[in-house]
């Protein structure tokens, strides 16, 4: 059942990540077709130059509410596109360097795990390699610990041959999405 979207509070900047927030809720309640519907009607809504931010944040979660595992690895390099193009400064100011430099490593993970569950191991390496490049971003908390922690179980599965279509890593996510 979908809830009804709301504006963001009295008081706050960003009415945009607030209906992100609705539908990763509505997402992580169950309601997977309804939080990909709003999600695409953000992605719709935001200009894909001045709103980089957003749009990494809508892909890097449209992404998890796809059934096919190549929708959900083209959602991810929309996502890894955004923010490099807004990491590359040329579109936005710096107030989002630091949440886009965080975000890095499960950027790269989930493209990594994109490519393994679609049997692309070299492309899956290549990835996992630059994600792990990214980890000393992440600070020492829970957030960084799982995404460490999930690099490390890609990294085991990739040298086990989990890639492979069929796999472990094939229909449930492997090292999974992160936000």
């Amino acid at each position: 059942m979908a809830e009804p979207q709301q504006d963001a509070p009295h008081g706050a900047e960003d009415a945009t990540m607030v209906r992100i927030g609705q539908a990763i809720m509505l997402h992580r309640g169950g309601d997977r077709e309804e939080a990909r519907n709003r999600l695409a009607a953000l992605w719709q809504e935001t200009d894909p130059d001045a709103d980089l931010f957003h749009r990494c944040t809508i892909a890097h979660y449209m992404a998890d509410t796809q059934d096919d595992p190549a929708d959900e690895l083209a959602w991810d390099l929309r996502a890894l596109a955004a923010a490099d193009a807004l990491h590359d400064g040329h579109r936005q100011g710096g107030e989002h360097q630091l949440a886009v430099r965080s975000l890095y490593p499960s950027l790269h993970l989930n493209v990594a795990a994109g490519h393994a569950r679609l049997g692309n191991e070299d492309a899956a390496r290549s990835a996992l390699a630059r994600a792990r490049e990214k980890l000393a971003a992440l600070a020492a908390d829970a957030y960084g610990q799982g995404v460490r922690a999930a690099v490390e179980r890609l990294e085991k599965q990739l040298s086990d041959g989990a890639a492979a279509p069929g796999g472990p890593l094939d229909g449930d996510g492997g090292a999974g999405h992160l936000p």
